[in-house]
């Protein structure tokens, strides 16, 4: 898939995830709803014809590739398996994996989105005041159009999801209307 040059993209940050860390379960309490959205906004950007690019963690597995990730996460029991499982990627999706929070750092994103024509980018997934927030930092510096919807990235909790939208919104110049309040077709048109 090649996006016209200025396009957007939509990219879903560590939501093939094994949920095996400290907060899992209060960050999972979000997920069903920002699950929604995610895949809400999928649909939207396939009917666009946007890229869509999941951006994962290795969680520690230097070996690992796609499916060894993905088998991974899905093994797990419970909720979060359920998570993975409803947000899998689809075959035309790029598929991204991080060694640390950012979505840029030591990855192939900054090549990706030129080559794609991408100069906006719409941020979904978890962890808001972490990997997100790290992510649209990087993006900011590069000069990207952000979209952070608010129902669409989750924390452990809404004080953290809120702390972190307001710093992207206020320094980095990021939209952080919710789903509810703006549509990816609108916020695509205004460029």
């Amino acid at each position: 898939m090649t996006a016209a040059p200025g396009s957007a993209a939509l990219l879903i940050v560590d939501v093939v995830n094994d949920f095996a860390f400290e907060d899992a379960g209060d960050l999972l309490g979000f997920m069903d709803d920002v699950a929604g959205v995610i895949d809400g906004l999928r649909g939207q950007a396939a009917a666009l014809g946007l890229p869509v690019i999941y951006i994962n963690d290795n969680y520690g597995h230097w070996h690992s590739d796609v499916s060894g990730i993905v088998d991974r996460c899905l093994g797990q029991e419970g909720p979060g398996s359920e998570i993975v499982a409803r947000l899998l990627p689809r075959p035309d999706d790029y598929f991204v994996i991080k060694p640390q929070f950012s979505g840029f750092y030591a990855t192939t994103l900054p090549v990706l989105l030129p080559k794609l024509g991408v100069n906006r980018v719409v941020l979904t997934g978890i962890a808001a005041d972490i990997c997100i927030l790290f992510t649209a930092a990087d993006a900011h510096m590069r000069d990207y159009d952000l979209w952070v919807p608010r129902d669409g990235v989750a924390s452990s909790s809404a004080a953290h999801r809120d702390w972190a939208l307001g710093i992207m919104d206020k320094s980095m110049d990021a939209d952080t209307r919710p789903t509810t309040e703006l549509a990816l077709a609108d916020w695509v048109a205004r460029a």
